[in-house]
């Protein structure tokens, strides 16, 4: 029975993500390519792996223990680069780090920086996902670093504290939202929105929308908060954005901002790990640095 990496790779990917076109996205496969390794895998093993249904896969119990030493196999293959790379000469590390939008535009690039600068030799993979996603992943092993928010199901993990993300409402001065300190989501949809162009913020939203069975009337969706903030300034609608990415807008007109009093709005992000013991030796430092700063 022979498994090369990216079979283990895209066999816990799809086993994590439960649907196979999400696992071969997350292998960077396509979908034809990742269900002819995954039947190939079956058909020299000579067992069924996964159960395939309506909802998507889940695995027999094969596919269970093939996951189990896939698991600790792609984990030993990380901490072996990590440790030959303080050996070798020229020999680059990667860690791989998962993070949610907050986190990803408004807090990491200002830690990034300094510790990118200092360790030339590491190059990051940076991917912005869902909180959900990013402990899943990082349980799975798909990424040596997560950060999310703590609301969600991190059983297992370990975490430390990173930042606090306030989502606010950007609005025009003049607008009748601009009067009041704080405003409930489910007061808001009776106006226009400016939304986000995708992304795990605009998914939050979204979900929390659904929650309540709402829907939001979106006029324009843009890529970045600072456009969010500048068109809902001249009162083409109203934006939800972190609040530090509001009170670093300087452009005239500035917006208003209104204080989301919902409790979801106020996310606690933290830094996730496995386990330190666990994490090549660039993860490892890249952990300590991260979860060097207190939390404002």
């Amino acid at each position: 029975m022979r498994f090369d990496l990216t079979d283990l790779h895209l066999f816990l990917a799809v086993v994590d993500a439960g649907i196979i076109t999400h696992g071969a996205a997350e292998a960077g496969l396509s979908l034809p390519a990742a269900s002819e390794r995954l039947r190939d895998m079956e058909a020299v093993g000579e067992v069924r792996l996964l159960e395939r249904g309506r909802r998507g896969v889940t695995p027999t119990e094969a596919g269970e223990a093939l996951a189990h030493h896939a698991r600790a196999i792609l984990l030993r293959m990380a901490q072996m680069r990590g440790e030959m790379g303080e050996y070798a000469k020229g020999l680059r590390a990667t860690v791989r780090v998962l993070a949610n939008t907050a986190a990803l535009t408004e807090f990491l690039p200002d830690r990034l920086a300094p510790w990118m600068a200092a360790h030339p030799q590491v190059d990051i993979d940076l991917k912005e996902r869902q909180s959900p996603e990013i402990a899943r992943s990082v349980a799975a092993g798909f990424a040596e670093i997560g950060i999310l928010s703590d609301a969600v199901d991190t059983h297992g993990l370990t975490l430390r504290p990173f930042a606090v993300d306030r989502l606010i409402v950007v609005a025009a001065r003049d607008h009748a939202l601009a009067a009041r300190r704080h405003a409930r989501f489910a007061d808001l949809f009776g106006e226009h929105f400016i939304g986000l162009t995708g992304g795990a913020l605009q998914e939050h939203i979204d979900a929390q929308a659904a929650r309540i069975g709402a829907r939001q009337k979106i006029r324009v969706r843009l890529r970045t908060f600072d456009a969010i903030c500048r068109v809902a300034a001249e009162g083409a609608g109203i934006g939800i954005v972190p609040e530090t990415a509001a009170r670093r807008c300087r452009r005239s007109p500035r917006p208003a901002i209104v204080r989301l009093a919902d409790a979801w709005a106020t996310r606690h992000l933290s830094v996730c790990i496995r386990a330190e013991a666990e994490l090549p030796p660039a993860a490892r430092n890249l952990f300590s640095h991260l979860t060097s700063f207190i939390p404002a």
